[in-house]
């Protein structure tokens, strides 16, 4: 993916490894310009207003877990609770090795209840200290 399609809407705050048992590096984190694209496409039409909200939610989540999908691929969740549960994927690029905004959606209160119990989702607080404040903002090339 080309800089020119990619927008920071973030910083990785390292505090969350120790939460979820990771090791990554801080960075910035990117969404595509195309996610809104991505989020018609996957039907979550309701979560297309929380674009603006993306840097808020990883700056500020009330929730945070772990997707793992194979032994080198994972994304980290970001969970906002705002009217609805908002989650925010953070996936890491194996190839070239950068943080990106993978989807977007919502995620129904007894689902989020279930992953809490599991373990799986861990109600957070105050992460944002050591955040900086990014707002969206097209990467300058």
């Amino acid at each position: 993916m080309s800089d020119e399609n990619l927008i920071i809407v973030g910083s990785y705050n390292t505090a969350i490894n120790d939460i979820l048992g990771v090791k990554i590096d801080e960075q910035t984190i990117y969404r595509s310009k195309g996610l809104p694209a991505h989020m018609v496409k996957q039907r979550h039409f309701n979560c297309l207003k929380h674009i603006d909200d993306i840097p808020e939610i990883i700056l500020n989540p009330d929730y945070i877990g772990l997707h793992i999908e194979s032994d080198d691929a994972f994304s980290v969740e970001y969970i906002k609770v705002l009217k609805r549960n908002v989650l925010v994927a953070v996936k890491i690029d194996g190839k070239s090795d950068y943080l990106y905004v993978a989807t977007v959606h919502d995620i129904q209160e007894s689902k989020l209840q279930r992953r809490l119990h599991s373990g799986r989702f861990k109600k957070i607080e105050n992460i944002s200290e050591e955040n900086e404040n990014f707002s969206e903002k097209p990467i300058d090339k």
